[in-house]
């Protein structure tokens, strides 16, 4: 299947993609880069938007990453012709749907695609990706101890927190709750320890933030649990660089109040 493809490289968070259609309605899709692969092999993939019979066409990128918009005329009759362009700055107000999931390319009408198009303007559903002011990071066998007191903690203060028992349901997609949690919070907690070295999820979770801290979106809060500098430092050097709070100097209500002081004041 024939289709046009916009690629838009590394955005951010939060940035508005605004695509012109001349021509006939078409099938506009805003995918991240895994899902514009199997959009093109013929897989399973999700996506943000659906048939659109108006232009220009308006999104909110959901998460910094690299993203894509494919122009399909599948189902259609017609030509069409595209363009692609991020605008700075949020859009107010936005109605997006949230990731569907569709079945692969071939025999698949155009009416199971939900129209993005009507007579309404875009605004963000409130209950689509969250705004956090910290997300935290940590190994399971570390929650007893210390995450779950200093969640409980950071909620007395008034911090929304992305913690995994609040925000995971059955059903769940591991991997795109927590990029969708890393996305949308302020700072990064990294509960760092000897069972967070040994995790593939916490390395997971840690790269995501410091993809974001390199670009300036989010800061990272190292907290020491039972391990020394040596230990940091043979783990990753650039962390033990940062000034961190060890859980064998302060509490765990010292440390909720250290966070919370730093969220109010940015």
């Amino acid at each position: 299947m024939k289709f046009i493809q916009h690629d838009l490289g590394f955005c951010k968070n939060g940035q508005i993609v605004e695509i012109s259609l001349s021509g006939n309605a078409a099938n506009v899709q805003l995918m991240d880069s895994s899902n514009f692969n199997n959009y093109k092999n013929g897989r399973n993939y999700q996506y943000i938007g659906g048939l659109a019979t108006r232009s220009p066409i308006k999104f909110q990128i959901p998460r910094s990453g690299n993203w894509y918009v494919a122009v399909d005329m599948r189902g259609l009759k017609g030509t069409i012709k595209s363009s692609a362009r991020l605008i700075p700055g949020p859009l107010q107000p936005l109605i997006q749907n949230p990731l569907s999931s569709i079945p692969p390319l071939i025999g698949n009408p155009v009416s199971t695609i939900p129209s993005i198009m009507n007579n309404r303007p875009f605004t963000h559903d409130k209950n689509f990706n969250p705004e956090y002011d910290v997300f935290i990071s940590h190994a399971s066998e570390d929650k007893e101890e210390i995450v779950r007191p200093l969640t409980l903690a950071l909620k007395e203060n008034e911090i929304n927190v992305w913690f995994d028992e609040f925000e995971l349901r059955i059903g769940d997609s591991l991997r795109r709750k927590i990029d969708q949690g890393l996305g949308n919070s302020k700072f990064g907690v990294v509960v760092l320890s000897k069972n967070f070295f040994k995790k593939n999820w916490t390395i997971y979770e840690l790269d995501g933030m410091t993809t974001r801290a390199v670009i300036g979106d989010q800061l990272i809060l190292p907290i020491w649990h039972n391990i020394s500098e040596e230990e940091v430092r043979a783990f990753s050097p650039s962390l033990a660089d940062k000034v961190a709070m060890s859980t064998s100097k302060y509490t765990i209500q010292g440390i909720a109040d250290e966070i919370t002081k730093l969220v109010k004041e940015t």
